[in-house]
């Protein structure tokens, strides 16, 4: 299963997103992930140089090359992971061309919404062309903590008519305090965001079958 975290409007958690959940994966079943660093500025790289492949493997495809120069490595894993690129241009066309699942991060506010509209386009549009082949969802990031998400943003996200996640993460300082260190909340002592990362997992593995 390949998994494309995207969305062009940057600072939606993406990287954290695609960190975790890899990482989630990979303890599952230790050696069966890959992370693609597909995002030029190589945050993902640099993440993965701070903690010295320790956790998980990442390789950088940051061209549009990406659906030939996946076939090299794509059968030795169960589960791929690519931090896409944070634009909707053609590196993100090339990330759906060999996704099965694109997972759309979307902070809770309207501005946010409306910013994500271009990237939900592109995989409607990639949907057609795969006769609903292609997967996908949204997932609400960096949400403030013990809020409820106004009526409008959820209205503006049923306007995508694409599936969103019950599970999300919060704002929560664990996050980029892990990432500075090269982890991830999986790694201990970060309970709270570790079990928004599970169950984000979780519903992933429940709802699409990875």
């Amino acid at each position: 299963m390949i998994i494309a975290v995207l969305n062009q409007k940057g600072g939606v958690g993406k990287t954290t997103l695609a960190t975790g959940l890899a990482h989630a994966l990979e303890l599952d079943n230790p050696g069966s992930t890959l992370l693609i660093d597909q995002d030029p500025q190589g945050s993902a790289l640099d993440w993965h140089e701070i903690n010295e492949g320790r956790l998980l493997p990442v390789l950088g495809m940051s061209r549009e090359t990406l659906p030939i120069d996946i076939k090299a490595v794509k059968d030795q894993y169960q589960h791929i992971v690519i931090d896409g690129a944070p634009a909707a241009d053609k590196l993100a066309v090339a990330a759906m061309k060999v996704a099965d699942l694109v997972l759309i991060p979307v902070q809770p506010s309207p501005y946010d919404v409306w910013s994500s509209s271009d990237i939900v386009e592109l995989v409607k549009a990639r949907q057609e062309i795969t006769d609903g082949k292609l997967k996908a969802c949204i997932l609400i990031s960096r949400a403030i903590k013990n809020t409820r998400i106004g009526k409008d943003v959820l209205e503006a996200l049923e306007d995508f008519k694409l599936p969103v996640l019950d599970n999300r993460t919060t704002s929560l300082v664990a996050y980029p305090t892990a990432a500075g260190e090269g982890q991830t909340v999986l790694c201990g002592g970060y309970d709270q965001a570790a079990k928004e990362i599970q169950a984000i997992k979780n519903e992933l593995v429940e709802k699409f079958d990875l």
